[in-house]
């Protein structure tokens, strides 16, 4: 297979999911001519027209909007908001519209639509357009909220998302799009279900996006002598957690690594489903590692301090099943 970029891979699936079915449309702020704020929507005017790829006027609350009318009158509209951190803006239109309708309709109308957004840290963008907000949505009932970690997973969860009767909030990381894999001929696990990226026996850690490749090198950096088993969440809403809670009562202790503040988090989600139902098998509670609870800093420096990389988690992972203090901490 070759090798192409996250960012291609979600441009890949949007082409093709317009090839196969014309009501999906795409509407954003510069989706069209510029090709979207980091270049995912780049070429699509072109290929399927002004009528079914919209630039929009720069206005979040009316794109949201516009986007749910669409897909309670049969379209499949894919809007875009350039950074999570305008979620804020649109939380009327997504929690008290998008989210509902089809509970306060009693079942005969859907919203199937796409919230296509980024968010994260990595281009010192400051505190505005930088943050992690992915509980805001998790915690709305209602809202489908996915967060792809692989290039992979970019292709296959888009177009599953695509498929949902119900809003679905994407996610992608901005330190991301340039990172390069394969697409594979099937989805890694069906939609909603995590995946068991390293197998080990001493240490669960449960993560998602960008900290998965984070974890990843830390759990390499500590093998053998600790063997971590990193479980990659994938969708955060639906959330099948049996795997996951498998997997801990194997290794009787739990690390969640997240980029997101530790404060109110899906971290903490996580910890307190972990708690309730593996309580029996722990050899220590479970331990939340995230993001420092501040608004995420402009320079570089205190930006990379304010959230987890690959040696604090080691160090943190290794302290958890050995309790050796890391030498920085003499």
């Amino acid at each position: 297979m070759t090798e192409v970029t996250y960012r291609d891979a979600l441009r890949q699936a949007l082409n093709d999911a317009m090839s196969e079915d014309e009501a999906v449309i795409l509407m954003g702020e510069e989706v069209g001519l510029y090709g979207g704020a980091y270049g995912v929507t780049k070429g699509l005017l072109d290929t399927f027209g002004a009528h079914r790829v919209i630039d929009t006027p720069i206005s979040e609350p009316g794109i949201v909007g516009a986007a749910i009318g669409a897909a309670m009158t049969g379209l499949r509209p894919v809007a875009e908001i350039m950074y999570v951190d305008f979620a804020g803006m649109v939380m009327d239109q997504l929690a008290n519209q998008a989210a509902k309708s089809r509970y306060m309709f009693g079942g005969q109308i859907g919203v199937p639509m796409v919230l296509r957004t980024q968010g994260g840290t990595g281009r010192s963008a400051a505190a505005q357009h930088s943050q992690s907000l992915e509980a805001w949505i998790m915690h709305t009932p209602g809202l489908r909220l996915a967060m792809p970690g692989t290039v992979s997973d970019a292709y296959h969860l888009l177009r599953d998302a695509m498929r949902q009767p119900d809003p679905v909030v994407f996610i992608e990381h901005k330190g991301l799009y340039t990172m390069k894999g394969e697409i594979g001929a099937a989805p890694d696990a069906p939609w909603g279900q995590p995946v068991r990226r390293r197998a080990g026996q001493d240490l669960t850690i449960a993560t998602y996006s960008r900290m998965l490749h984070e974890t990843l090198t830390a759990a390499a950096a500590m093998a053998p002598e600790v063997e971590v088993e990193v479980i990659d969440l994938r969708c955060l809403n639906p959330l099948d957690d049996s795997l996951l809670m498998e997997s801990v009562r194997h290794t009787g202790r739990c690390m969640i690594v997240t980029e997101a503040v530790t404060t109110g988090s899906v971290a903490s989600e996580i910890a307190a489903r972990v708690t309730e139902q593996c309580f029996d098998f722990l050899e220590e509670p479970p331990l939340r590692l995230g993001g420092e609870d501040i608004p995420i800093p402009v320079s570089p420096d205190l930006e990379r301090a304010s959230i987890p990389e690959a040696r604090l988690i080691e160090d943190v992972a290794r302290w958890l099943v050995t309790r050796e203090a890391p030498s920085w901490a003499a």
